[in-house]
């Protein structure tokens, strides 16, 4: 007996010094791609990691162009408005989402929220996309809702010369693991 409780404290002395483990978080990821003017593509994406330790989502939504000699920003003459929608299918969870982007704007709406950003002229593909986070919330008691699931869906309106656009919704969903 003496011997096994010898072998348990050196097994609970070696776990004291391992690494303390990184908190796991529920992903998703969604891309779309739409076609935009001869071989190019619009493409856009979401990205979303949801946490269920403190009940908060990080997010990033955006677009860029896809040649055929791989992603680009958009060409000069752009201007384009992207607008993201955060809701959850449980109407018990209050999403509250921050983000920053360009030229943004974030509309509250009962749970839901929709940001809107306008982007104008050439530049980079990180240039056009917002990214930030979301809590949720439990409407009745005001702590951390982590029983639902998250949505973020995306979508853009392109112009520049010759071509005039609006993208399908590009949607990804998850809940907090």
């Amino acid at each position: 007996m003496k011997g096994l409780l010898t072998g348990s404290a050196a097994v609970g002395a070696a776990l004291m010094f391992l690494p303390a483990g990184v908190a796991s978080a529920a992903t998703n990821t969604a891309t779309t791609l739409f076609p935009l003017d001869g071989p190019n593509q619009l493409e856009t994406h979401t990205f979303l990691n949801c946490f269920k330790s403190d009940g908060h989502c990080d997010f990033t939504a955006g677009a860029d162009m896809r040649t055929p000699d791989g992603v680009t920003g958009f060409p000069a003459g752009l201007w384009a408005r992207q607008t993201t929608e955060i809701r959850s299918s449980n109407r018990l969870a209050y999403l509250d989402a921050h983000a920053n982007g360009e030229n943004e704007r974030v509309m509250k709406a009962m749970g839901s929220d929709e940001i809107t950003n306008i982007y104008f002229g050439e530049g980079p593909p990180e240039k056009y996309q917002t990214s930030g986070r979301i809590d949720s919330t439990d409407w009745s008691t005001g702590r951390p809702k982590t029983d639902v699931n998250v949505i973020v869906c995306t979508h853009m309106q392109v112009v520049y010369p010759g071509v005039n656009i609006t993208s399908p919704s590009t949607c990804a969903q998850t809940t907090f693991s």
